[in-house]
Order: structure tokens, then C-alpha cells, then sequence
């Protein structure tokens, strides 16, 4: 029904105010009796072989919801009700910022795609604090990163900000330095500034009584020597795993009218290089950490691929938007299927 009917209405009117909309929509429809158990009984799947141990924290099943689609932790209780087994909630930054102007987000339908130049809107961890202290058993994921006007030489600050105000309340935590979206933040996956804001983030974590995960978003742009560099990295500071991949710059092979479109670009078109980052990370480490898929996922089919090439979870973000929740419950039929 989503991809027959409800799909092509949303899809006739602009992105950004269909995502909103779609976020009142879930709202509103979940408060009414019955609801949240009609959509459990169409998208979750529950199976032992679903279920995964990593980095300390048990995943129900392996198919999580990706940073970017609740930036502000406003929906997560209902969206878990779709089939997710965790839900990542940001990119959040110190303090509330507007984003880059509108209009910021793009289809490329003929390429089942979106580019976004979002540029960390949210409204500042501390709001989000208070609506994460309202979870109601989801496992969450922390993003961070920096606000837009923090000079990189101060951005370790705005890290360790966001890093002590959600500790309590999330599960694990994804440190953001991929992001296309906001200036010079890419700048700070060189080795030196990288290992220096990873090693002071775990000097906060391991002075807690109990350490969490911290993972590390990665682009999909970088060379092999860079991913060489992050292996190192990991290998040095001690963190926990990697999230493989963020958005892309590259526009290669796109048909779509809004291809020329400045900033990040997610959906089927990063599939392929986002499996060869998984794959490349897996071998050169010898699996030596966890991998988080994510990148064009729109089908079983492609989440196989990824858990093929290495990876230990899968987050959906553009597939979510084209395919809908029937996607999640095909991954982990799929998944079940396999094991049996």
C-alpha cells in the first residue's frame, strides 16, 4: 500500500515539508488505541537468530533506523513500533541551530536518491535530553557533532558537550565528522585532529563508572590510504566500531534533474561503494571491530550484501523513505530465512 498509494501522494509535494508532515502523521495515528499494536503485528519480526551482541548491548534484530530521520529524539518510541531494532537519533549539537537555508533537500526519483544539505539543524542536545528521558525501552544511539560556527581547533569542546549531556540516555554514541553540510567538518577525519577528538572522548567514557560504545561515521570518499588511517585510529583510541557510510559528494552515473544539487548524497546510488568501504574496513582489519551498513539499502537483497561484506548491524534512511516500513520486516525475513 505504502509504495501503490501513499508513496506517490507524498512524493508530489516538497521533501522537507512531507517529512514534517509524515512526523505529525506517526504522531498523531500512534496515540490512537490499537494503533502501535496493528503496526507491530505488520513490520516486527522476532526470531532468535535476529538477535545480536555487540559492544555490550543486546539488538533485538540487526536493522536499525539511521542518524538524520529523528534529529531531535522527537519520534523514536514511535517509530520502533515500524520494525527497527534500534533507532539513532541526531546529529545533535551544543547548542540550536537553523541549518542551511531552504530549500535543502532534493528526490532524485529516477535515481531513488535524496541529496541533502541539511546542515545539523536540531534544536541543541539539552532539548533532546528532555524528550529522551521519555524512552520507553528503545535502544538509542547518540550522534554528535559540532556546531556550525565552532572553529575546528575548538570543535572537541562541542563533542564533549553533547558526549556528557546524552551519556545517560542513550546507548551507544556515533561521533559525526562525515558530514558534506557543514564547513571544514570533514577536515576532521585527518589522522592527527581525529585520533586527538577520539582519544578525548574516551577519557571522558572510561572516567564514568560504566564506559559506552562510541562509534565513528565514516564518508564513503575516502581513499584506501585514509581507511588504512581509520583502521589505526581505531586500533589506537580504543573505540568501538565504525558507521560505513555517511552521504557522498560524488555524483557519478546520477540521471535525475536535481543531480547538480550541492551537498550529501544517500539512496541506491552509494549501494555499491558503501559495500566496498564495509568489505575494505573487514579484511584489512581482519574484522578487528564492529561495522554498521549503511547506504543504499532498499531491499533484502542489499542488506545481505552488506552483512556479506562485513558488516555486524544495517541502518536504513533513504530505503526507508522509497520502500517504507515493509523494507525492515523483508531484511529480517530474509535474515531468518538464511539461518534456518
Amino acid at each position: 500500500m505504502y509504495k501503490a498509494i501513499i508513496r506517490p501522494i507524498l512524493f508530489l509535494f516538497d521533501p522537507e515539508k512531507v517529512h514534517y508532515f509524515s512526523f505529525s502523521s506517526i504522531r498523531f495515528l500512534s496515540k490512537i488505541p490499537g494503533v502501535k499494536a496493528l503496526f507491530r503485528s505488520l513490520f516486527f519480526q522476532e526470531h532468535q537468530s535476529l538477535e545480536r551482541d555487540l559492544f555490550g548491548l543486546k539488538f533485538k534484530n540487526p536493522v536499525g533506523l539511521a542518524a538524520g530521520f529523528d534529529k531531535d529524539a522527537k519520534l523514536y518510541n514511535e517509530l520502533s513500533n515500524f520494525g527497527f531494532g534500534f533507532i539513532e537519533i541526531g546529529t545533535l549539537t551544543p547548542k540550536p541551530q537553523p541549518g542551511n537555508p531552504k530549500k535543502r533537500l532534493f528526490r532524485l526519483k529516477s535515481d531513488s536518491a535524496i541529496i541533502n544539505r541539511m546542515g545539523f539543524n536540531n534544536g541543541g542536545v539539552e532539548e533532546a535530553v528532555e524528550r529522551l528521558k521519555l524512552n520507553k525501552g528503545v535502544l538509542i544511539g547518540g550522534n554528535i557533532g559540532k556546531n556550525k560556527i565552532t572553529p575546528n581547533e575548538k570543535a572537541i569542546e562541542d563533542y564533549e558537550i553533547c558526549f556528557e549531556a546524552l551519556f545517560d540516555y542513550v546507548d551507544y554514541f556515533v561521533v559525526n565528522v562525515s558530514s558534506p553540510n557543514t564547513p571544514n567538518l570533514r577536515a576532521l577525519q585527518d589522522k592527527e585532529p581525529l585520533t586527538d577528538l577520539l582519544k578525548a572522548l574516551q577519557v571522558l567514557n572510561f572516567g564514568k563508572t560504566t564506559s559506552k560504545p562510541i562509534l565513528l561515521k565514516i564518508a564513503p570518499d575516502l581513499s584506501d590510504d585514509q581507511l588504512r588511517d581509520i583502521i589505526d585510529i581505531i586500533k589506537t583510541t580504543k573505540i568501538d566500531g565504525v558507521i560505513a557510510t555517511n552521504t557522498t559528494i560524488s555524483r557519478e552515473g546520477l540521471t535525475s534533474k536535481n543531480k547538480g544539487e550541492t551537498g550529501g548524497l544517500s539512496g541506491k546510488p552509494l549501494s555499491k561503494r558503501s559495500t566496498e568501504v564495509i568489505r575494505f574496513l573487514a579484511e584489512k582489519s581482519n574484522k578487528a571491530f564492529p561495522i554498521i551498513g549503511v547506504g543504499g539499502i532498499h531491499s533484502a537483497e542489499d542488506a545481505l550484501e552488506k552483512f556479506e561484506a562485513g558488516a555486524d548491524l544495517v541502518q536504513l534512511y533513504t530505503g526507508f523513505v522509497y520502500e517504507g516500513p515493509k523494507l525492515i520486516k523483508d531484511i529480517n525475513k530474509a535474515l531468518i530465512k538464511k539461518a534456518q
